[in-house]
């Protein structure tokens, strides 16, 4: 009785709300890691100090860059793939495929993390050409090793979750991953430095090396949850149809097919920061003459310091991709082309819905948030990067949802085909523009090239499902509409402030700068949220229930 009335919950629960429920999950997981992997930013930089910083950074992001190609190339899209086919075989009533499928791929990432760990380990000097042939790289390669070793099995336990379209384990998980991460890294980084006098690359060793500590306490979580779920999805599988009978070989098969695509998309951002880091040290030195010290130095406020910013938005489409594969691979499996097009539909307009005005948003603020997390060192060339990197952010994320849709739909092939070219773009484009435009060649090239990308996909979606698009762009103008009066309300605020504020104190200081930025993020928000619920285009996109919080606010 308890699997026929969850079933009828289900029934009831439309796909919109599922859609919002699951998305508010990896939303909240997301953002809050994000901003916590951003945060802790403030107090490593001072452990380091202002000379050090800067190289210390650029290290950690380089050896990071090849650490996540390596990450991801482990996890093999295994576990998207996972959510995507448990997805599948569970709206056929087929439980137990999904639990033999979850197995196969427990045993695949094991197999890829384990080759990929050795891989990192013993070919650190060789990777050490990705970092302008620095040997400050080994150790911190050495370090991340451990971490790419038993992520994959985190990653695909995950994977299952939300095949079941459960998003809490996941958006848990990944938070406690991140707080044992950070709290280690700064320990270690304390001690080294300040205690012990160390070398700074021995705490950026370990600073790397904390990836692996969050992943053991991630995989704890994970378990904690699965124990707690464990008669529920024994139900489940109990009264399973069982009428489908795959044999390893088979599942196997659909697992690397739909993981392949998955490994190349997945690794798109990563795979374009990348070619930054191959290209940017010799281009620049090529056409400016820079040391490397300098090189290092603007290495890190647009690699590094900008993106680190940047991301706790695009984790936001991130989360949303996740959110939608589930979802498409359902009403893809029953053929059901209105749900379809009706969930590529509602997929972009939440993740416009959340993007648009949070990257706005931080450009508004991008000088006094910059100050916040890095202090007042090439102040207002950084924030030009940070207000910059925040726009071409918003392609970043489109490209990530719009892959998710596509492989949602059973596209991979012609997904990757899609990027391959928006990479073309980049690569041919990267010299030129770095030669005109400096350290804001690398976000330009990466902009277009994501941009054609994004057209491509979106061209195949609306020639096939046959879009909406007059409906999608009349809500999508009025996104970017109130989005537009959020940035302008965010950055009258910040003028505001700085003209008042300064008269009594030092509007560069990072207290002060903080005060600025929550008082023009809170003016620019309430901007938002009250446009979108005047004019009920947040019951529209996101349901009924914010309607309380209209009734909260007291909006009518």
């Amino acid at each position: 009785m308890q699997i026929n009335n969850h079933k009828i919950i289900q029934k009831k629960e439309s796909s919109q709300d599922k859609m919002v429920k699951g998305s508010m999950w990896m939303t909240a997981g997301s953002i809050f890691s994000r901003i916590l992997g951003a945060i802790y930013i403030i107090p490593w930089r001072l452990m380091f100090g202002i000379l050090l910083y800067y190289q210390a950074n650029a290290l950690y992001v380089q050896g990071y860059n090849v650490y996540s190609f390596f990450l991801i190339i482990s996890i093999a899209g295994i576990p998207s793939a996972i959510a995507k086919q448990v997805a599948h075989y569970n709206a056929l009533n087929e439980y137990n495929v999904g639990v033999t499928l979850y197995k196969k791929g427990m045993l695949l990432a094991a197999v890829t993390g384990i080759i990929c760990a050795l891989i990192l380990y013993f070919g650190a000097p060789l990777l050490m050409l990705t970092n302008n042939n620095d040997a400050n790289i080994i150790p911190v390669m050495h370090s991340l090793a451990w971490a790419v070793l038993i992520i994959p099995i985190m990653s695909v336990t995950r994977g299952y979750f939300q095949g079941y379209q459960d998003m809490a384990p996941s958006a848990i998980s990944q938070f406690t991953e991140q707080l044992a991460r950070v709290a280690y890294m700064l320990l270690m980084t304390y001690l080294i430095m300040r205690v012990f006098h160390g070398s700074w690359v021995s705490a950026v060793s370990q600073s790397t090396f904390a990836a692996f500590i969050g992943a053991v306490f991630g995989i704890a979580i994970l378990g904690v949850y699965y124990f707690k779920r464990r008669d529920y999805y024994r139900e489940l599988r109990e009264n399973s149809n069982n009428d489908v009978h795959v044999n390893s070989s088979r599942l196997y098969r659909e697992i690397l097919q739909q993981a392949v695509p998955f490994i190349i998309l997945g690794a798109g951002i990563t795979i374009f920061q990348l070619i930054d880091q191959l290209t940017f040290f010799k281009l620049m030195d090529f056409f400016r003459g820079y040391s490397n010290f300098v090189l290092n130095e603007l290495y890190t406020i647009f690699a590094g310091n900008a993106n680190k910013l940047i991301m706790i938005t695009i984790s936001l489409s991130s989360a949303l991709a996740v959110t939608v594969v589930p979802l498409l691979s359902e009403a893809h499996t029953h053929h059901d082309t209105n749900s379809v097009r009706k969930e590529i539909t509602n997929g972009m307009l939440m993740f416009e819905f959340v993007m648009l005005p949070a990257s706005l948003g931080m450009a508004a603020v991008a000088g006094p948030i910059y100050r916040v997390f890095y202090g007042n060192d090439n102040n207002a060339f950084s924030a030009n990067i940070l207000s910059f990197s925040s726009i071409i952010a918003i392609s970043f994320g489109i490209f990530t949802v719009a892959s998710a849709i596509m492989q949602g739909i059973g596209q991979n092939k012609r997904a990757v085909k899609y990027f391959i070219i928006g990479t073309i773009v980049k690569i041919l484009t990267q010299a030129p523009l770095i030669y005109f435009f400096g350290t804001f060649g690398p976000l330009i090239s990466s902009g277009l090239g994501f941009m054609v990308a994004n057209y491509l996909i979106f061209r195949s979606l609306n020639h096939q499902y046959h879009l909406n698009l007059a409906l999608a762009a009349k809500k999508t103008n009025r996104i970017l509409l109130y989005s537009i009066l959020t940035y302008l309300a965010a950055l009258i605020m910040v003028w505001i402030e700085n003209r008042l504020i300064g008269r009594f104190v030092n509007v560069y200081n990072s207290k002060i700068s903080l005060i600025i930025t929550i008082v023009a993020a809170l003016v620019g928000g309430f901007v938002y949220i009250y446009c979108t619920l005047k004019t009920r285009l947040a019951d529209q996109i996101l349901g009924s229930k914010v309607a309380k919080l209209r009734t909260f606010l007291k909006i009518k």
